[in-house]
């Protein structure tokens, strides 16, 4: 018990509801009952276990030396839709006093019936666990929406097939609550056959009946089209009779349209027939040994095309009911069992065949692994189960919360060598970035800004990010926000005009800082000193390829080209000038300078602040951004702060 981390014995209850399901559960029970230091065992039985017409087949779990805990009589008589209906609703009414009486600290529940939805219901509702047994696996009736609405309210399961348990991941349940070990039924199977068993054959078909020359039929009623299933019924057992061979059939289940089809039965006499023996129940361990020596089986019982193939015997199965189940070569299907002579064919081609025996299903090891998964619960994690969804794009909503973490911005840098396009996100990161070399012509590049904003744009739906709108230029923060100005094109400081007769701006005006200290311009002044050979000085190359930029300007002025230097002392002090006019005219306590050229040029600001500025704000501070790419953060504040604002 040290391994589930519990201290004390794991109490189990099984609950069972008819014959079929205690064939796969009671080697699971008999498996709990063998390691008493581990397991308490609690067994509930209801359904059609206590109803006479269907064998009182609660005495085979007696017979097999189970102490039944607790009985419970469930099922309303009527054997149509409403009835089941009404059986679930009282199994439901009944069931809490019996799981608050025995407080099992796992509920076991099988398969896909009626019965087993309320099980599964009840003791979800009640926070018991519940480990179902054959979940994932594919009919093709109601009891395919059944199957998996109980797995969706199982906490653990145990599925027979790779394909159930692929399916049961598809439908979003914890992998390692998963445990693929097979059918508890092939246990048994795989152990049986070389038993006795013509002292059974005998005892149920007659004395003069052989092996391999009988007939097993089980045929069930299809909730989903009661009429065609009950006509099918009347077809198959016409073809029977004309087959001529001994035939053992058992009653139908009790679901709706049971009754019409013993009706059925009755009407064609199949009671009296001396080739037919009617039963309502045979123990399973006769049953498998019927069924391994019999030349065929017919009918639309899971049996057929689940146990059946251990043993190789032929099967016929007939209409929907069974359509998505995995099967062995032994199968032979007829869908259509819509005529006598259809099915006639299908006894005539599979009755005394061989098959090689199918391990689909089990490999005879399943108990053992069952109990090891038990084990294994803890039952100090948390009882609520959590599914586990394929990654899926964020809803889109109208949570003020999400809608301010997907707020976004384009922000526009225009340097001397590179046109740079960003995604910004509101928490000020950078999302994505664009860059692409600065083209020679001013119409080039509008066009290649607008083509790069629309590239961002479009990937900005992609990646959920609500672009607010395009940010370019400077600021200027009061008291903790960001001035826009009456037509939102305050701060445009780089168009602060610093001489009358100043070089050409690409605003159209002349002598602006941004004329003389941008990227672009110093890039204008290089490629001037380059073309006259006043550029390179020792220890400098520009390679043919390559075009003149900035950089070459500020490399040459290190390298102590006076001609550069007096440059970047020129822009520099155009600089200065426009902060000491935003110095006078605003006042601020701080100025900061971005960008790759702020290094080069802070000296020089604060030397023409000492020297032009009032004394009143020649304190001023002035630093150099420690921000990663601060133009392109700059520019989307401008958008974010603005219409934040007005949303929140």
């Amino acid at each position: 018990m040290e391994k589930n981390g519990n201290n004390r014995k794991l109490r189990v209850c099984v609950a069972t509801c008819n014959r079929a399901d205690y064939s796969k559960l009671a080697p699971i029970m008999f498996g709990i009952k063998m390691e008493p230091e581990f397991f308490e065992l609690d067994v509930v039985v209801l359904g059609s276990h206590l109803i006479d017409d269907y064998g009182n087949t609660y005495r085979m779990i007696e017979q097999d030396d189970f102490d039944i805990n607790t009985r419970l009589h469930t099922i309303v008589r009527g054997e149509d839709e409403a009835a089941m209906v009404e059986s679930v609703g009282l199994a439901l009414v009944k069931l809490p006093d019996v799981l608050n009486r025995l407080k099992p600290d796992i509920m076991i529940v099988h398969g896909d019936r009626f019965d087993a939805l309320a099980l599964a219901t009840s003791a979800a509702l009640m926070n018991i666990r519940i480990l179902h047994i054959e979940g994932g696996e594919v009919s093709g009736t109601i009891d395919d929406s059944i199957r998996h609405a109980i797995t969706k309210l199982a906490h653990y399961h145990v599925c027979c097939t790779r394909s159930a348990e692929q399916h049961l991941i598809s439908m979003c349940e914890d992998h390692d609550r998963i445990l693929l070990a097979g059918c508890p039924s092939y246990d048994k199977l795989l152990s049986a056959k070389n038993k006795d068993y013509m002292s059974i054959i005998r005892m149920w078909l007659g004395d003069d009946v052989k092996s391999k020359d009988y007939i097993v039929a089980l045929q069930h009623p299809v909730t989903t089209d009661i009429k065609h299933s009950i006509k099918m019924f009347e077809l198959t057992l016409d073809a029977l009779i004309s087959f001529n061979k001994r035939t053992l059939v058992l009653f139908p289940n009790i679901d709706a349209g049971s009754k019409e089809m013993v009706r059925v039965m009755r009407k064609k006499g199949i009671e009296h027939h001396p080739n037919f023996r009617a039963v309502k129940h045979v123990p399973f361990d006769q049953f498998i040994q019927l069924v391994a020596h019999a030349g065929c089986m017919i009918g639309n019982s899971s049996c057929g095309v689940r146990e059946v193939g251990a043993f190789g015997t032929p099967v016929i199965n007939l209409g929907t009911r069974q359509i998505g189940r995995e099967t062995g070569e032994n199968v032979l299907h007829v869908r259509d069992a819509d005529t006598q002579d259809k099915i006639l064919q299908a006894l005539h081609l599979q009755f005394g065949k061989q098959y090689p025996c199918s391990k689909i299903y089990g490999d005879g090891n399943a108990v053992p692994r069952i109990l090891k998964f038990l084990k294994s619960i803890d039952l100090q994690e948390p009882l609520q189960k959590k599914f586990c969804f394929p990654p899926v794009k964020e809803n889109i909503s109208q949570d003020i919360d999400h809608i301010l973490e997907t707020l976004s911005a384009l922000a526009v840098d225009l340097g001397g060598t590179n046109l740079r396009v960003a995604i910004v996100s509101m928490k000020g990161e950078i999302v994505k970035k664009y860059t692409q070399f600065n083209p020679k012509t001013y119409e080039e590049r509008i066009n290649l800004i607008l083509q790069m904003c629309v590239e961002a744009a479009a990937e900005a739906v992609k990646l959920n990010c609500r672009i607010l709108g395009v940010g370019i230029g400077g600021g200027i923060i009061h008291q903790h926000e960001l001035i826009h100005g009456s037509s939102f094109c305050a701060a445009e400081l780089g168009h602060l005009v610093v001489s009358l007769d100043g070089p050409d701006c690409s605003c159209g005006s002349h002598g602006c800082i941004e004329a003389y200290a941008s990227g672009m311009a110093l890039q204008r002044e290089a490629k001037k000193l380059h073309d006259e050979d006043l550029l390179l000085v020792e220890g400098m190359s520009v390679p043919k390829d390559e075009a003149v930029s900035a950089v070459h300007l500020i490399q040459a002025a290190k390298l102590g080209n006076v001609k550069a230097q007096s440059i970047l002392r020129t822009a520099g002090t155009a600089l200065g000038l426009g902060v000491v006019n935003i110095l006078h005219t605003i006042n601020p306590s701080l100025v900061i300078l971005s960008g790759v050229l702020a290094s080069h040029y802070i000296h020089i600001v604060k030397d023409v602040i000492r020297q032009q500025a009032l004394s009143s704000v020649q304190d001023v501070d002035v630093v150099v951004s420690d921000l990663v790419d601060p133009a392109l953060l700059g520019a989307a504040s401008m958008v974010l702060d603005y219409t934040t604002r007005r949303i929140c």
